[in-house]
């Protein structure tokens, strides 16, 4: 495959949970993924989001800037004010490099809060899912005509979790709108990472890499936990370290001509998980399951 591997700084840093990882530092986290052999990294709450900083930062390291999250609140308003509300990361991700946009529907969303359990996460009416897509279209249609593609993250937690809600909003949306596929997210929401890369190959724009352990997910559903509390767990680990079949996700894209990244993202306690040696058997795992 022509991919190139990125992988975020979750590995080291918790963006939700941000006293863990908190002892582990920026530059720590950049010299672990250049070590690793990674191409790129994506945004974390440590980086500097004035690319005149972070541009020499990276470059240091022989990094590039993948992409970064944005949060979106596209139920709460609409296309115009979400566009206005985006500049500063779309500025951000244009000047570094980038051409992909990481975005995810944050209203009522409850993946940060420890305290929440998944049974509790928001849903979209039925009413209200027309106004949203159309909403969620005009915004990439608007990043499209920047040069960026917004990928849109299904997140656990979220209002599009369920393959239900992927499925809708897929259907409901141009092909600006492209897909983030997290194969973990996938997979914990009970949806077939493997089916959703062959139904939707030649529009995803994006792929995050994280593993799960079906060992733990099993008990963490039937603890109705919060995400969080499932991530502490470990349910998450690195891609080729659990059940999902990669070798089937990346020949579901290899055939539709796929070259962008492939990042993992596989949030882990680095206390428990120590991120250097992960992040380097994510690297060596991605390496051989994209080989062509």
């Amino acid at each position: 495959m022509n991919v190139s591997i990125g992988i975020n700084p979750i590995t080291w840093n918790n963006d939700d949970m941000q006293n863990v990882g908190a002892d582990i530092s920026f530059h720590a986290c950049l010299s672990g993924a250049s070590s690793a052999g990674y191409a790129g990294v994506e945004l974390g709450h440590k980086f500097p989001r004035d690319p005149a900083v972070l541009k020499p930062e990276l470059d240091k390291y022989s990094l590039s800037l993948v992409s970064g999250w944005y949060s979106g609140k596209l139920l709460q308003r609409d296309s115009s004010a979400e566009i206005a509300a985006m500049q500063e990361h779309m500025k951000l991700l244009k000047a570094m490099g980038s051409d992909v946009l990481i975005f995810a529907e944050v209203t009522g969303c409850i993946h940060s809060d420890i305290d929440k359990r998944l049974s509790q996460r928001p849903r979209i009416p039925a009413e209200q899912w027309p106004t949203f897509c159309r909403r969620l279209d005009e915004v990439a249609k608007a990043c499209a005509d920047t040069g960026l593609k917004l990928c849109f993250h299904h997140h656990m937690g979220t209002v599009v979790q369920s393959r239900h809600d992927i499925e809708i909003m897929m259907q409901s949306t141009s092909d600006d709108m492209k897909l983030l596929l997290d194969t973990g997210h996938a997979r914990f929401a009970g949806a077939d990472p493997v089916e959703l890369a062959n139904q939707y190959a030649d529009r995803i724009g994006h792929v995050h890499c994280k593993d799960v352990r079906e060992n733990t997910l099993q008990k963490m559903q039937n603890r109705d936990c919060s995400f969080l509390e499932a991530v502490l767990a470990g349910v998450f680990t690195v891609p080729g370290d659990g059940c999902i079949d990669y070798d089937s996700v990346f020949n579901a894209i290899r055939k539709a001509g796929y070259s962008g990244w492939v990042v993992v993202e596989a949030e882990q306690d680095p206390s428990v998980a120590p991120p250097d040696a992960f992040a380097k058997l994510g690297f060596d795992n991605l390496k051989r399951l994209t080989k062509n």
